[in-house]
């Protein structure tokens, strides 16, 4: 049985594969900022989906009823694209974006690594970002993962020393099949600060996008997403500086990233900022009035 259905077969020169699906790891909506502003920049083409029956579960997934005037029209079904797109330098790209199947990973994999040979594709990048000990006051700071093949790819983006036991995301086991497939491939990860990995943070989104440029040699557009970047920035500033305890926070994390410049996971080292993130995300509901600690 198919795992998924070719669309077209567009001609298209040693492509880089981008990777964003939905349903793990994605502090402040980084990777899907990101790839909603790759596919922003041009209509693309569909180039093929994957099997719905055979890798999501609808009832964790639904799909969307669109109702009119009690008249039941369609179902829009969770689906899994793969897409054509363009950098501004006429490069060619392939998205894959959609939720991250639920069932037969090794199915998903293999189906992937072959439409990405069938393709020509030269390099493939996953996006991602984690919660991290770090303060909006500082650029955001990107660390890689890479199959053994490609660990050469990993000191160009940045490092997370020391060996770490995580659960994974079908990244992870998109990444190892790559590698086994002779395909370099290299995922990059955007340091978000703990107290803001709730809310969309922009910053996160530009910071993925500028490393995918360089690593791969792209042209992309991300001063949209730096102009909102610097907004978001701006709301986060004006309620930590309304509080003496929310300021001394964001600076011992300064003082914390720079001591640990090397190993930016020590969350035990510092205060947990719960209580920012909950007084944060009610200020950018609106709520201010809660907001007023100082």
């Amino acid at each position: 049985m198919a795992l998924y259905f070719r669309h077209s077969s567009p001609s298209l020169d040693a492509p880089v594969l981008v990777v964003a699906l939905e349903g793990w790891v994605d502090a402040g909506l980084g990777a899907e900022g990101a790839m909603a502003a790759l596919v922003s920049t041009g209509p693309g083409e569909l180039i093929a989906t994957f099997d719905g029956e055979e890798f999501i579960d609808q009832r964790a997934r639904r799909p969307v009823a669109h109702i009119v005037d009690g008249v039941h029209e369609r179902l829009t079904w969770p689906v899994i694209q793969l897409r054509s797109g363009m950098d501004l330098a006429g490069n060619d790209l392939c998205l894959l974006l959609g939720p991250e199947p639920d069932f037969r990973w090794h199915g998903f994999t293999g189906a992937v690594c072959e439409l990405a040979h069938q393709l020509g594709v030269r390099l493939v990048v996953g996006l991602g970002a984690f919660p991290a000990p770090a303060p909006h006051t500082r650029p955001i700071r990107l660390a890689a993962t890479a199959p053994p093949q490609s660990a050469d790819l990993v000191p160009r983006i940045g490092v997370v020393q020391g060996e770490l036991e995580v659960p994974s995301g079908v990244w992870g086991a998109l990444e190892l099949a790559f590698g086994d497939e002779g395909i370099p491939a290299v995922g990059l990860w955007a340091r978000v600060p703990h107290y803001v990995a709730g809310m969309a943070f922009p910053a996160a989104s530009a910071a993925l996008l500028d490393g995918l440029a360089a690593v791969a040699d792209l042209s992309i557009d991300t001063a949209t997403l730096h102009a909102a970047a610097d907004t978001t920035r701006q709301q986060v500033d004006e309620l930590i500086t309304r509080s003496t305890e929310h300021s001394q926070l964001v600076r011992q994390l300064e003082h914390n990233l720079d001591a640990t410049e090397g190993n930016p996971l020590q969350v035990g080292q510092i205060p947990t900022g719960d209580e920012l993130a909950a007084e944060l995300e009610r200020y950018l509901r609106g709520d201010r009035s809660e907001g007023d600690a100082g």
